[in-house]
């Protein structure tokens, strides 16, 4: 477990979501989440949960503040292993992934990352990615990857000028290309546009990941999915002392 405490004074712990009970907690506030910001229409909606047949598979993370005991960020990893055992990664479901099983593995996918609107700040991406640094460290895995979404509620204006901003910065498909089963309904962008990237988009670029092509338009979730891939080796210096051994 690793624990900070942030600028207003709150304790925050990394922690391995572990038993029926932690799980059911991540999925209340996936669905708090997604359900407000995206409008999403969501499995388990009915009791106030984001599930699906995945999250049984999945090892799950979160951060906790330690005064009121809520959960306030949540993710969930999935290994190539377990993935070959199911037949595919999560994200092939939005992408075909061709060079995928070129990669040198082993391999880690993040995937429904969230946090709580009053916890949005560094403090807290923190201390989750610390707890996914002694994930990768634990498994040994080469590369991290997964998708980051963007809001489509205005018919997908931002998602298009945000690419425009990524592709030539952080646009690679060297070793992985992410294809899009259902590409963003083509848009025409006013001159005025900026591009604001989503908190954990700009988290993963900072990170050091690249994105490996266009996004996929997840209609159920109401949002343009991003793939991002993430080399270890290449992880930005300035956040390696997250990810320990990792680098």
């Amino acid at each position: 477990m690793n624990a900070i405490v942030d600028r207003s004074a709150r304790q925050l712990q990394a922690e391995r979501l572990q038993g029926e009970d932690a799980l059911r907690e991540a999925q209340a506030l996936r669905y708090r989440v997604f359900s407000s910001e995206f409008e999403a229409r969501l499995q388990g909606a009915e009791l106030g949960l984001d599930m699906d047949d995945f999250d049984s598979h999945c090892r799950h993370i979160g951060v906790r503040d330690l005064a009121s005991g809520e959960l306030v960020a949540t993710t969930r990893l999935l290994d190539h292993l377990t993935a070959r055992r199911l037949g595919r990664f999560y994200s092939e479901g939005e992408f075909a992934l061709h060079g995928l099983a070129q990669l040198d593995e082993p391999v880690l996918e993040i995937g429904r990352t969230c946090v709580a609107p009053a916890y949005r700040n560094g403090a807290t991406i923190a201390v989750l990615w610390s707890e996914l640094a002694e994930e990768l460290n634990r498994g040994g895995y080469r590369y991290l990857m997964g998708c980051a979404s963007i809001p489509m509620r205005d018919g997908g204006i931002q998602a298009h000028a945000i690419m425009q901003r990524l592709r030539d910065s952080h646009l690679s498909t060297e070793l992985l290309h992410a294809e899009p089963r259902t590409p963003l309904p083509a848009q025409e962008l006013p001159e005025n546009i900026t591009a604001q990237l989503p908190p954990l988009l700009k988290a993963y670029m900072r990170l050091g990941a690249k994105i490996c092509g266009e996004p996929c338009w997840d209609q159920e979730f109401q949002v343009a999915d991003v793939f991002i891939l993430l080399k270890r080796e290449e992880l930005c210096p300035r956040y390696a002392r997250h990810f320990k051994a990792a680098v």
